[in-house]
């Protein structure tokens, strides 16, 4: 059955990867979509004030995946065995859970990851895609816990960038303790490693935000996103 949705290569690392076939990458397709068509009926159900989600909302997820996506392929600078420091890619999908709550950010999150998938593919196994993917990005949307806390959009990015973090070192002490430095534990090894490119970008995604000029404009990106 997987060979339906996957093929198989060695990797340059002799590692055994799978390659989404075109079943594949249609099943990816259809569960991102899915991810978002049923964040969509939660706003609708539940938006802010009870209202029904307009086309400004929409409109303002949509170009928050977009960006999220850009950004995501401008690269700071690359772990050398997966992960990378991007131009804040990961605030944009954190944006959307601060803006529209909780389950609707996770949602989204999980759409994305669905669409990193698709983009740049490394799978293992099915446990490990999980973990990395969805899992990992939808932890993002958990912003949406602070979306009327005070400073809540810096206290739901980093609520944010720790849930991706707990899944990225889940994923590296369960699928890649065979990397561990030498004389490491691979708990030790995973946790410091994968805190190397997130925390990285989370700090420098952290003080742009905190500036006052970003700080005010973000404010005003939330009442328009809520039409408020």
């Amino acid at each position: 059955m997987w060979k339906l949705f996957a093929t198989q290569y060695v990797n340059d690392w002799d590692e055994v990867c799978y390659q989404p076939t075109a079943l594949g990458y249609a099943t990816l397709i259809l569960v991102g979509v899915l991810c978002l068509a049923l964040a969509v009926w939660i706003v609708r159900r539940s938006g802010k004030g009870g209202k029904r989600i307009t086309t400004r909302q929409l409109m303002f997820s949509a170009m928050a995946m977009a960006l999220a996506t850009v950004t995501s392929m401008i690269k700071l600078f690359d772990a050398p065995m997966g992960g990378s420091v991007t131009l804040c890619s990961m605030l944009f999908i954190v944006l959307i859970g601060y803006w529209y709550g909780p389950k609707v950010g996770i949602l989204t999150g999980v759409a994305y990851g669905m669409l990193q998938l698709i983009i740049d593919p490394y799978i293992l196994s099915l446990p490990q895609l999980i973990v990395d993917y969805p899992l990992a990005f939808g932890a993002l949307g958990m912003s949406g816990f602070f979306a009327n806390s005070k400073n809540g959009l810096q206290k739901g990015y980093l609520l944010g960038i720790f849930g991706r973090w707990i899944f990225a070192f889940l994923s590296g002490y369960i699928f890649f303790a065979y990397y561990a430095w030498d004389g490491w534990n691979p708990a030790a090894y995973s946790a410091v490693y994968n805190l190397s490119y997130i925390g990285i970008e989370g700090v420098i995604t952290l003080i742009l935000i905190s500036l006052p000029p970003v700080r005010n404009a973000l404010v005003s990106v939330k009442k328009l996103a809520l039409d408020e």
